[in-house]
């Protein structure tokens, strides 16, 4: 076990550092040390004891709690960084580049000054860096993230009623194919199956697994299904109530239960 504190750079993600032996109450201020050079934070999880293999990579530590010359420090680079993205938009304009840039974050020792910007497809954007570099004289990064990245750090409310579970738990972006809404008897209707961002639903996943055990063990429909009455082709399956929908000539079609009636 390892002791840590959960600190926050957005009031979403937390991340994880050494308190460097010191006792720091939730909701305070700190500088820590990050693979980007000094950054501004907030403690959102107080000093407690973690399991090794649950940090990844080395445990960065708390460097203090922030001073009034740190906080001043921190709102000019708000201020700064809030110039910074107008200008690199105008280089953007000037230079055509299809791409949109959200936003501009200077590190707390301004080491670097990182974009982040949205593009379907990948951007040379050299030239868009050395003009900020002249400008700036600090390292530029220029970070593409996708729509999902994007729905992840504003929110919102999906279909379902309830806040976005990228914004709320998801860590890491799965893979997510129409053939899962199809598994799940999901009419293809854009408005039902896409998320905010405009891709798939995440969640079209969560069942997938269960979907595909349970139809293991029902007919598909077309196949010849005996039934007490006769047999006839499977029209409808319905998984949950584990019942098919049986068209049977001279008969009609039938509902009946699998478990009862497989005889086939």
């Amino acid at each position: 076990m390892v002791e840590v504190i959960g600190v926050s750079f957005d009031n979403k993600k937390i991340y994880y550092f050494s308190p460097n032996e010191k006792k720091i109450k939730k909701g305070t201020n700190v500088i820590v040390e990050t693979e980007q050079g000094l950054q501004f934070g907030t403690v959102m999880v107080e000093n407690f004891s973690l399991e090794n293999n649950k940090i990844i990579g080395t445990l960065k530590p708390i460097i203090r709690v922030v001073t009034k010359d740190d906080l001043k420090k921190n709102n000019r680079n708000i201020k700064d960084s809030s110039y910074a993205l107008k200008r690199c938009r105008n280089f953007v304009g000037e230079m055509d580049l299809n791409m949109k840039v959200l936003d501009a974050h200077f590190t707390f020792d301004r080491s670097q000054l990182i974009f982040r910007f949205l593009s379907d497809t990948r951007i040379d954007f050299r030239e868009l860096a050395k003009r900020l570099a002249a400008v700036y004289k600090t390292r530029i990064e220029l970070r593409q993230i996708g729509v999902r990245d994007k729905s992840k750090e504003y929110g919102g409310i999906g279909t379902c009623g309830n806040i976005l579970c990228c914004t709320r738990f998801l860590k890491d972006f799965d893979s997510v194919s129409i053939n899962m809404a199809k598994n799940q008897g999901i009419a293809l209707n854009p408005t039902k199956i896409n998320g905010l961002c405009g891709r798939l639903l995440c969640c079209l996943r969560y069942e997938d697994d269960c979907y595909t055990k349970c139809k293991k063990e029902l007919p598909k429909i077309g196949d010849e299904f005996s039934t007490s009455n006769g047999t006839g082709k499977v029209t409808e399956i319905d998984i949950f109530k584990r019942k098919v929908k049986v068209d049977i000539p001279g008969h009609g079609i039938i509902e009946v239960d699998v478990k009862d009636d497989e005889s086939n």
